[in-house]
């Protein structure tokens, strides 16, 4: 199982020159964990970045995918996250939900170095 973070999927979207380095990174759909945190944070970039089709496109292809909302249990481990590593509340949601499903996370954010179960891809 595997959490691609926000960081990724832009940089993977607009065709960076990390894409293929993180195409090598993205799971299939069925392992794909989506946290719910993630897709608001995708919509509203491709709300205003690529228009409102794309935002539906998005959510369409998510479906497919493990999605995760955040609940009582997920609030929590963020919580303990945020404590622990000193993340800004989206980001310990995201990092508790994928250690609520044993996954990794890939990313994008240096913020994110050296915590356990990240693949770290950095930005040149």
């Amino acid at each position: 199982m595997r959490v691609v973070d926000t960081s990724a999927w832009i940089e993977w979207l607009t065709g960076s020159p990390l894409r293929d380095q993180l195409a090598a990174h993205i799971p299939v759909r069925s392992h794909c964990v989506f946290p719910t945190i993630i897709q608001l944070e995708l919509a509203k970039w491709l709300a205003r970045e690529r228009g409102e089709e794309r935002v539906d496109q998005m959510v369409a292809f998510t479906q497919k995918c493990v999605v995760v909302p955040l609940d009582t249990r997920i609030a929590m481990r963020s919580v303990a996250v945020h404590r622990q590593y000193k993340l800004a509340t989206a980001d310990a949601i995201v990092y508790a939900t994928a250690q609520e499903y044993g996954a990794d996370l890939v990313t994008c954010d240096a913020h994110f170095e050296n915590l356990p179960k990240v693949i770290l891809i950095r930005k040149h």
